[in-house]
């Protein structure tokens, strides 16, 4: 800590710890369109299910682990793992079982969760048509404090960051997919964000150079 003049260096853990403060994320992947594969349906996604004259069969159901959907009846289809357009199919062989030429409507809702600075961070089961913009509308907009500019999407274990106030880049339109963890990232404040560490670590200097002292 001391050297024979007296000057006090500062432990390298501490300076480490310091210059960590303003380190940065790994810059994410620049385009979400590359992986914007058509929709399959996962265990915790729901189906939106509309039977003409059948109440009993009508309503918002979601996907269990095991694949089917959640409801007494309908409880034998099975439904994970499939393209939206197969889950319907599935749907409507079944109720062939009940009635002839059966009127319906199915709706798929992917699960998403939208977080950071947005007014009402939540999960959400949304429809597969969905853009990533939308998304962010849906859970009431970026606050005060958000970045439209710096919108971080998580998928498939990559992280892609989005400009939403570039529409026309493409990225902002690209559908959601079942999973996807959308983050707005919060405006830099200068004396909130490295100001305040920085006292942070300049008091635990202070705190081990006196320590220091006392049991020289």
């Amino acid at each position: 800590m001391f050297n024979n003049s007296g000057w006090i260096f500062l432990p390298a853990a501490l300076v480490a710890l310091a210059a960590g403060c303003a380190t940065r994320a790994p810059h994410p992947s620049p385009d979400l369109r590359e992986v914007s594969a058509p929709a399959v349906l996962q265990p915790g996604d729901a189906l939106r299910i509309t039977v003409w004259r059948q109440a009993e069969l009508s309503g918002e159901f979601p996907i269990a682990e095991d694949g089917t959907i959640t409801h007494p009846l309908l409880r034998e289809v099975k439904v994970a793992g499939l393209p939206v357009a197969n889950a319907e199919s599935r749907v409507r062989e079944y109720l062939e079982r009940l009635e002839t030429t059966p009127q319906f409507v199915v709706e798929p809702l992917l699960r998403v969760v939208v977080g950071g600075e947005v007014r009402n961070p939540s999960l959400y089961r949304l429809p597969p048509a969905t853009s990533i913009a939308e998304a962010v509308a849906l859970a009431g907009g970026v606050t005060d404090r958000g970045r439209l500019e710096r919108v971080r999407v998580f998928r498939d274990g990559r992280e892609f960051l989005v400009d939403l106030t570039r529409p026309e880049a493409g990225a902002a339109q690209s559908p959601i997919r079942t999973g996807d963890q959308i983050y707005v990232e919060p405006k830099h404040s200068w004396l909130r964000d490295y100001v305040g560490p920085a006292a942070s670590i300049g008091g635990l200097v202070l705190t081990v150079i006196n320590i220091m002292i006392r049991i020289r």
